[in-house]
């Protein structure tokens, strides 16, 4: 057989990883508006000697490179989307942009710690009024920048499979708290005169990033390792392919290949083995199953002899 008649047999990897994303434009967005707040809260922190406001413009800071990492992650996975070299097309860039994201915010979770007991320890005069306005505009742009990352033409569901959108989603979210810890720590020491809840209300947000830092941690960290797909979901293929009553699934490895997209390695056995292209018909499109390859073997009862075929479902 020449290259054309064996064309119908090939497909590429590229999985719709080569079309914008929803989150792509949104998060360019925020970065503009992010990185505006940010310059205006450390000024402000520094002048008026807020550590909450300072930390929280800080924390921005760490926001804007974050989601520009998450914007590249976009772009590179868009225009490496055909990419020979990559066996199973450039899904799993989304993953790797949420963990780098990830570990962004932890390791700026512990730096807020840190700078929040030092000055727990050694105070400094505040500027009471204008830090509490910045850090209201602060939260007022997080709010913002929230609603342009968050529900708007987005299902939680899809938050969920976009590890990178959901990466650049904590870090606003992030920035809201600390916005609120701030104004609230403000209020506390301007009113009552407990000028510590300035820094304890640092040190309450930290732990707080650091909780959201190792959920997205784990999230990502399991599609970048490989980790089986939801038990539901191999059920559901387990199922299907044993629909006849005489197929048995004897091995079964589901695992995510990007965004709400998976790949699978199915092995089966059955006395009358059907065709690789029936058992392929059985999966349900509604699974996200994008490549699959199925071993058959016929059962040693019925034929002296195994046979193993292979089918790939792009």
């Amino acid at each position: 057989m020449n290259d054309r008649e064996l064309e119908q047999w090939r497909h590429d990897h590229t999985f719709a990883q080569d079309l914008q994303r929803p989150g792509e434009s949104r998060t360019k967005i925020v970065i503009l508006i992010t990185a505006s707040m940010m310059v205006i809260e450390i000024l402000a922190g520094l002048k008026y000697g807020s550590m909450a406001l300072l930390a929280d413009g800080l924390h921005m800071a760490s926001h804007t490179v974050a989601l520009g990492i998450a914007a590249f992650a976009y772009l590179y996975a868009r225009r490496n989307a055909g990419n020979p070299r990559f066996s199973f097309g450039t899904g799993k860039v989304n993953a790797l942009g949420g963990f780098t994201g990830a570990v962004l915010l932890a390791v700026f979770a512990i730096f807020m710690a840190v700078e929040s007991v030092g000055r727990l320890l050694h105070p400094v005069q505040i500027g009471f009024n204008q830090a509490i306005l910045v850090a209201v505009v602060g939260l007022a742009v997080n709010g913002i920048s929230a609603l342009v990352l968050g529900t708007a033409g987005e299902s939680h569901q899809h938050h969920d499979h976009d590890h990178n959108l959901k990466s650049a989603y904590l870090h606003v979210l992030a920035d809201a708290l600390t916005s609120i810890t701030a104004i609230l720590a403000l209020l506390g020491a301007k009113y009552f005169g407990l000028v510590w809840m300035d820094p304890v209300m640092g040190i309450v947000g930290s732990l707080l990033v650091a909780r959201w830092s190792m959920g997205l941690l784990g999230t990502t960290g399991a599609v970048l390792l490989d980790r089986q797909a939801p038990t539901n979901l191999e059920n559901t293929v387990k199922e299907a392919l044993e629909a006849d009553g005489d197929t048995r699934v004897t091995d079964l490895h589901v695992w995510s290949i990007g965004p709400e997209i998976y790949s699978a390695l199915i092995s089966v056995v059955a006395q009358q083995p059907a065709t690789p292209a029936e058992y392929k018909s059985r999966l349900p499109d509604a699974l996200g199953l994008v490549h699959v390859s199925i071993e058959i073997h016929e059962c040693q009862s019925a034929a002296n002899s195994g046979r193993v075929s292979a089918v790939h479902r792009s």
